[in-house]
């Protein structure tokens, strides 16, 4: 836990891999044009993999042509906060047997569009953090 001297305190992949599961909106981070770029997604985490659907357009296109990508969720109370970052490959689910797989996941979409794209992404690093809140503590010498 994180006190006044260590406000910062690293999270265990497990107990980021928690968060990630119970949680259900983040930011996908992608490269698109060789520009950073970054989109609010609703997503699954389910089977050590992040899922999520989307349609045709830049966000498919830049997961697909660059496909590291970094994807992150984040909350907080009245007393810490916590973040969770995640780099991986993604990669366009096209195989019948995966995506049936990937149905069991929960993955339902927030927004009332057709998103017939299918999208996973296999992460590579897990990391995360808890922070107690305060105030920046005296500097004056």
């Amino acid at each position: 836990m994180p006190d006044s001297t260590n406000p910062v305190t690293p999270l265990s992949e497990e107990q980021c891999e928690r968060l990630l599961e119970n949680h259900t909106l983040g930011r996908l981070a992608v490269s698109v044009g060789a520009q950073p770029d970054i989109f609010p997604i609703n997503y699954a985490y389910y089977g050590k993999k992040l899922l999520f659907r989307t349609a045709e357009g830049s966000k498919l296109a830049a997961s697909v042509t660059n496909p590291l990508v970094a994807f992150e969720i984040d909350g907080y109370t009245d007393t810490s906060a916590w973040s969770v970052v995640v780099k991986g490959d993604a990669r366009l689910i096209d195989d019948e047997e995966e995506e049936r797989a990937a149905e069991r996941s929960g993955l339902d979409s927030w927004i009332p569009t057709i998103k017939m794209n299918l999208v996973s992404i296999q992460p590579t690093e897990i990391t995360g953090r808890l922070f107690l809140l305060g105030s920046q503590p005296d500097i004056r010498i």
